[in-house]
């Protein structure tokens, strides 16, 4: 059967059905002029007063009838009340009985302020009447109240907003009637709803419960974010928020993951529809928007229907039944087209079944889905309860131009028991008692069981596990103890021959002349000749000549130079004050030799300030040997010695 056919017979005007709703859905159950929002469901509902939240209007009346399963009591719990106060709540009041028709009780009358309306008021029957009356007064904007059946003990109003809650994690129960006129939401899922948002409301967008059913919400309280986008979904409209300290989002069952439209693992032969929009433009170009356009994200034109009539339809094979949760639709999104469909319905089927169409909840009324308000915004739907069907078509109702769309279907595979778990029968019993202890005496099962390697392999494992790390350990340890000693006893070598000259044969080193007596220096000695007999010796700073030191004399080695750089040695000074009279003189005599035929210059005077060396007796002068040790030697015997790897030159006859 073509489901054009079938769709034909539910084809009627969308403006009278969806009036024709929303008066059902305020009539079921309710009489009088001063009725509100009502939705009374079969577990749950919620009713409010004439224009509310604004204030009622005087000398109005409305009588709400509940029934719930007769194994069940009816709790109300007051989201708002504000009925002006009176004489015995006389003119305007809110009152609650048992049962339903003349035999009715009264449960109680309110009004005015002392009413304690964040109370829970029960039932004593499965039936109840709620009656609301308006005199003449001057304020109050009415009332809000929800019910449910009394094993729902949770039980929230639709006015309960996030910030109300301070547990991290909590469930509750929504009633049914929660898509309000008043009262708004900011986000959607998966980011998150704003604290500041309904809960119940955001959960009918989040299509985690329904307007006409309500449901139980599993909420999770999280940091809050910068920005909240706005959507559209379920009808409806999420608004835009701003940072907030905290939101909150819902806990699922998961099954709301895309099934193949916009990814392509649907097919494009899984795709038809009832006819394709095909034209040539002015400049012989030919378009045709067929149904494999229609996917959700996919740049360019959108699938549409040739014909502008209500038979037209898109239709979707899944390969095999999948359970379907939800889903979402879009226009053209071109921005010269502006075409899309605001309005639809859904059928599906099953392979050999006839099409059927989705109903509204409760009622055997075709349910009717919001579709876009242009044709560029992702609108959702959700569909529960949910769908399970192999076929889905979509049915346009109302569109704008051109019935344009582009899909993506949400759900998952079906839930189906393994067959592996289905439970093993035991073998029947034996009927006689005589084979039974013969199999006791020869099982060997113990056996087996004592013979088993497996606790021994664990053991070992174990074991192995334990041993491994400690054995690292120790090799670790052992070898920086070695380490340590060997960098300790080449340590103690090189503080114990600190003048130790291993590169003897790279560095010469020259010992002081002694006064009276003059060398010719060679290339590579650490003393350079004065270049002006006048000159003395040199400040190192720069402040003048120099003095020569008092009493004693310092004779060391002086460090070596680069060849590259000039060869000035600090002066060694010898004492001169335990000599015998007339054999140096009065003064201290330069160890330099001039480059005149002069004798040496003199120059400075004795400073007696310098420290006297310790270890170094008056009248004794040495030469600090590489071990620190001082040789004596006479004043004949302090001449330059020329280095070992130098060839010695005698003296000139200036130095005689």
């Amino acid at each position: 059967m073509e489901a054009g056919t079938v769709r034909g017979k539910h084809t009627r005007n969308t403006g009278i059905f969806l009036c024709l709703i929303a008066t059902l859905s305020s009539a079921i159950g309710q009489k009088g002029d001063g009725c509100g929002h009502t939705v009374l469901g079969p577990e749950s509902g919620t009713f409010t007063s004439i224009n509310y939240p604004q204030t009622y209007p005087n000398n109005t009346v409305c009588e709400w009838e509940i029934r719930v399963h007769p194994s069940q009591r009816i709790i109300f719990k007051f989201g708002d009340f504000d009925i002006e106060n009176s004489t015995s709540c006389h003119l305007s009041y809110l009152r609650l009985y048992n049962w339903i028709g003349p035999g009715r009780r009264e449960i109680g009358k309110y009004c005015g302020p002392g009413f304690q309306w964040e109370r829970v008021i029960e039932s004593e029957s499965n039936e109840v009447t709620v009656q609301f009356m308006s005199g003449i007064h001057i304020s109050g904007r009415g009332f809000l109240v929800s019910y449910s059946t009394s094993n729902k003990s949770d039980l929230i109003t639709c006015l309960d907003k996030g910030s109300h809650f301070s547990e991290p994690e909590f469930s509750r129960y929504c009633p049914a009637g929660c898509l309000t006129p008043f009262g708004n939401i900011s986000g959607t899922i998966p980011l998150g709803y704003r604290d500041s948002s309904l809960l119940c409301m955001a959960g009918i967008h989040a299509g985690v419960v329904s307007h006409f059913l309500g449901g139980r919400i599993n909420v999770v309280i999280s940091k809050g974010i910068t920005y909240y986008e706005n959507t559209v979904a379920n009808n409806v409209s999420s608004k835009t928020g701003h940072l907030s300290r905290h939101l909150f989002t819902f806990k699922t069952n998961g099954c709301y993951g895309t099934l193949g439209m916009e990814s392509g693992v649907i097919r494009d032969g899984q795709i038809h529809a009832s006819s394709v929009l095909q034209w040539h433009d002015l400049s012989g170009q030919f378009h045709s928007w067929g149904p494999e356009r229609a996917r959700l994200k996919k740049p360019g034109s959108a699938w549409a229907a040739f014909h502008t009539d209500e038979a037209q339809w898109l239709q979707i094979d899944l390969k095999k039944e999948k359970k379907i949760t939800g889903i979402i639709t879009t226009g053209s999104t071109l921005g010269e087209y502006a075409f899309y469909v605001s309005a639809y319905r859904i059928f599906s089927r099953e392979d050999g079944e006839d099409w059927k169409v989705y109903k509204e909840a409760n009622t055997d009324l075709d349910k009717i889905f919001q579709g876009n308000a242009n044709n560029y915004q992702e609108v959702r739907n959700n569909f529960i309860p949910p769908i399970m069907a192999r076929y889905i078509q979509i049915n346009p109702v109302q569109w704008h131009q051109k019935a344009a769309l582009k899909v993506e279907l949400l759900g998952c595979q079906p839930f189906q028991p393994s067959l592996a778990r289905a439970p093993v029968q035991s073998r029947p019993p034996l009927l006689t008692t005589e084979i039974t202890p013969k199999l006791d005496k020869t099982t060997f099962t113990p056996d087996v069981k004592n013979n088993s390697v497996t606790p021994n392999i664990s053991k070992d494992v174990a074991l192995a596990a334990v041993l491994v790390p400690v054995l690292v350990m120790v090799l670790t340890a052992f070898i920086l103890v070695l380490v340590c000693g060997w960098h300790w006893r080449n340590r103690k070598k090189t503080v114990e021959a600190p003048y130790s000259l291993i590169y003897w044969n790279r560095t010469e080193y020259a010992q002081p002349l002694v006064a009276g007596v003059t060398g010719t220096l060679r290339q590579k000695s650490t003393f350079k000749p004065e270049e002006d007999s006048d000159a003395g010796y040199s400040d190192p700073d720069g402040n003048g000549h120099y003095d020569a030191p008092v009493p004693e004399i310092y004779h060391a080695y002086a460090e070596p130079l680069p060849a590259s750089s000039p060869e000035y040695a600090t002066p060694i000074i010898m004492e001169i004050s335990t000599h015998p009279t007339g054999t140096l003189g009065s003064v201290a005599a330069s160890t330099f030799k001039s480059s005149s035929s002069t004798g040496p210059s003199l120059a400075g005077n004795i400073n007696p300030s310098l420290p006297r060396t310790e270890g170094t007796p008056s009248g004794q002068t040495g030469y600090d040997t590489p071990k620190g040790k001082i040789i004596p030697v006479s004043a004949e015997e302090q001449v330059y010695q020329v280095p070992n790897s130098v060839s010695q030159i005698p003296a000139t006859s200036d130095a005689e």
